[in-house]
This record gives C-alpha cells, sequence and structure tokens, in this order.
C-alpha cells in the first residue's frame, strides 16, 4: 500500500528507475545521506495529509499544517503551557485537528531503521502524551510506522503505546480510523 500511493510502482512501472534499491538508497537521485535524512517522514505526512482530505477536511479551515503551539493557544483560546514547560518550549505539531470540543495534534513519522532519534521521539511523545492527558478539549495523535525501525526500538514503542491513547499506523489510516477518530 505504501508503495502504491507514494508513486513507487509507477516509477517502477513506467522505467523511471531501474533499480529500487538503489533508489530508495538515493544512488539514482544523487542525494546524500543528510538529503534523505527525513524523506521517510514527509512521505507519512503526506499520506496522514491524503487521509484528512478524503474525510473531507479542508487545509486552513477544518485542519491545519505545521502549527506551534502558540498559535494553537491563540486561534482556540486554549492554556497549552504545561506542555511547552510554561512557554519556554515551542512546539511545532505536523497537523492539528479542531473537532466539537477537543483541538487534535497530530505528529507523524516513518523509520525505515532504527537508532536514537527514534528513540528519542518515542520518549518526547510519550511525555506529550502525559502532558496531554492534564488538558481538557487537547488530544495528542501519533500516526507512526516503519516496521524494521520500530523493530529495532519495540521496548520504547511498547512505552509510548501504555501512555499515548491515539497512536495509529498506516494499516490503521486504510481502517478508517481518521473518521472515527474525529468523528
Amino acid at each position: 500500500m505504501f508503495m502504491k500511493k507514494t508513486g513507487l510502482f509507477d516509477l517502477i512501472a513506467n522505467h523511471v528507475i531501474n533499480n529500487l534499491v538503489d533508489y530508495v538508497t538515493g544512488v539514482e537521485v544523487g542525494l546524500d545521506s543528510n538529503g534523505r535524512k527525513n524523506r521517510g517522514g514527509h512521505l507519512m505526512e503526506n499520506l496522514v495529509e491524503d487521509y484528512l482530505v478524503k474525510t473531507g477536511l479542508v487545509k486552513g479551515e477544518t485542519y491545519f499544517k505545521e502549527m506551534k503551539l502558540s498559535a494553537i493557544e491563540s486561534k482556540w483560546h486554549i492554556d497549552l503551557s504545561g506542555i511547552s514547560n510554561q512557554g519556554k518550549a515551542e512546539k511545532r505539531f505536523d497537523f492539528v485537528v479542531k473537532r466539537g470540543k477537543t483541538i487534535f495534534a497530530i505528529e507523524t513519522n516513518f523509520y525505515t531503521g532504527g537508532g536514537s532519534k527514534l528513540n528519542e521521539t518515542a520518549r518526547s511523545y510519550k511525555t506529550i502524551a502525559l502532558e496531554a492527558k492534564q488538558i481538557d478539549g487537547f488530544a495528542f495523535v501519533w500516526f507512526t510506522d516503519g516496521y524494521d525501525g520500530w523493530k529495532s526500538a519495540r521496548h520504547n514503542l511498547e512505552e509510548t503505546f501504555d501512555v499515548l491513547e491515539n497512536m495509529y499506523c498506516i494499516a490503521d489510516l486504510e481502517n478508517g480510523i481518521i473518521e472515527r477518530l474525529f468523528d
């Protein structure tokens, strides 16, 4: 499903790339490792946004992209100081959706391998999830996937899963979680 939705099958079928392994590692596109670093994250962000749009949400009206905590506080008059360390830290969420009386702050990522970034992200999101539970009308949502990455960091993922009510993967998106979440 990931290859279909990201267009990789089309690239192969139309002979735009000859070797998928080389393409994925950036050889054919001529990028160094730093240039590829967040490609999976951006693809996952785009995938989640596609599902937001399919449910009828409209960018800039019913969902917002790359919104900072201070902008959320200002727009909806909500105190998020519990997440921002009393205003000392400025967190930016990939998406924000306001449905009914709840503001949903959404983060997305996809991991093709393990490492310290993945472990630190899981710990950070665990903290945000715990802080968000203390704020009425605010929910933290995490869409993440990447079997190889999460397999290597499964213990950190499990710790986060234990405290984060709204943690989902690509299969959840395909099975209509966005409709149920924002219902």
